[in-house]
């Protein structure tokens, strides 16, 4: 059996991290230390390389609370990151290292959710497999809402009926470098007013990120008579788009603005040929643990439900 070398992130590593990053099979800049990074403040990083001699062969990100090591929790998503050139085999035995190596430092647990699959054209169920033959669970799911933009749209009729009526009401998309308007007048009091919470992200990170992935994070607004309305935040990878916020004002509700930027965003990607755009999950802590109202938004939208696992394996 080949013999894997782990080693914990190192600052010092940062140049051969992101350098594998931009090179492997399944990540995304979500990956890259940049991002990582902005939040370290919140999280113990415990991100483990893995190499075969000198050479890197897989990362993972991840942080560490307690006696249990997490598929970094301040991602979206995550993983094992490998080479593309890596198969099962090799797969299945960096596994069993960092296991082995996480029993040898006390870690009792591990949870880990992977990146979902429509994320990666060549699919990414390697390690679900190995995990679950060496007893992990599936502690939870959530339903990812996102739409296969290679296929015929199925935006509802009611939708485009809506839709057809707002575009005589003289809205303009603006896509801007300023997150301000947006943070400012929507996000944050909306979802204050709505739920008493506040984005993950405020508005001094966002913009920090979006100084180091310019290409990938962007901001839509709607605009009525020179008044924002609505807004959409976009995580743009090689093959998704993705939502990360999605808010309107009152005033942008009784027009439907929201609904105006997703459709326009939906047909603006389709045509740029990107494969997914990816509206999020709709879980919500109730009896039937999702929500309803937004469900069938986004199912109107034209989403169909992808799941997004997570699981946890006790180290023996």
């Amino acid at each position: 059996m080949t013999k894997y070398i782990i080693k914990k992130y190192h600052q010092n590593d940062y140049e051969i991290w992101n350098a594998f990053i931009g090179l492997a099979k399944n990540a995304t800049f979500l990956f890259h230390r940049d991002f990582i990074e902005y939040h370290n403040d919140r999280f113990d990083d415990f991100s483990l390389l893995v190499f075969e001699d000198d050479n890197l062969k897989a990362v993972l990100p991840a942080n560490i609370k307690g006696n249990s090591v997490y598929s970094h929790q301040g991602l979206t998503y995550g993983g094992l990151v490998f080479n593309s050139k890596l198969k099962g085999e090799k797969v299945e035995s960096i596994l069993d290292h960092i296991l082995l190596y996480l029993k040898e430092n006390s870690i009792e647990n591990l949870y880990y959710k992977p990146i979902p699959d429509f994320y990666l054209q060549r699919g990414n169920q390697d390690v679900d497999f190995f995990l679950f033959k060496r007893g992990a669970v599936l502690e939870r799911k959530e339903m990812n809402l996102a739409i296969n933009l290679e296929l015929p749209l199925q935006i509802s009729k009611s939708k485009l009926k809506h839709f057809r009526r707002i575009e005589n009401l003289d809205l303009d998309i603006v896509e801007e470098k300023d997150f301000g308007p947006f943070w400012g007048k929507i996000l944050e009091p909306r979802l204050l007013e709505k739920f008493n919470v506040k984005p993950v992200h405020t508005k001094e990170e966002m913009t920090h990120l979006k100084q180091k992935f310019p290409e990938n994070i962007r901001q839509y607004s709607v605009y009525q008579n020179d008044e924002i309305i609505a807004g959409i935040t976009i995580f743009e990878t090689k093959n998704v788009i993705k939502s990360q916020y999605g808010a309107t004002s009152e005033k942008g509700e009784q027009v439907r603005a929201l609904d105006f930027l997703f459709i326009n965003l939906i047909h603006k990607y389709k045509r740029k040929g990107k494969q997914f755009f990816d509206m999020g999950i709709v879980n919500e802590e109730n009896e039937s643990g999702y929500h309803s109202g937004l469900l069938k938004q986004k199912e109107e939208l034209g989403c169909s439900v992808y799941n997004q696992d997570f699981y946890k394996i006790n180290i023996k």
